[in-house]
């Protein structure tokens, strides 16, 4: 008998947070499906509590929510090197 196994693919995922009364964002790079990080930055926001994320060098963010005026949550791109031809 052969069990299905359910794989999750974790992509590298670039997140924007926009803070009110600046112009600089918050830039982490996490891995995670833009699913489950969409629901842990959610229910941070809905709580009005602390956002706490993990980026894909194991550094700790902890950001507290009440200044938060926008969150982008995307695909990172690779970045290429060399010349296009």
């Amino acid at each position: 008998m052969r069990r299905s196994i359910e794989y999750k693919e974790y992509m590298h995922m670039d997140i924007k947070i926009g803070f009110a009364d600046t112009a600089r964002e918050l830039v982490i790079h996490a891995e995670g499906t833009q699913e489950e990080l969409a629901q842990t930055i959610n229910g941070a926001l809905a709580d009005n509590s602390t956002l706490e994320l993990e980026d894909s060098k194991g550094r700790k963010y902890i950001v507290r929510t009440e200044r938060v005026v926008y969150v982008e949550i995307g695909t990172a791109r690779a970045h290429t090197v060399g010349f296009a031809g």
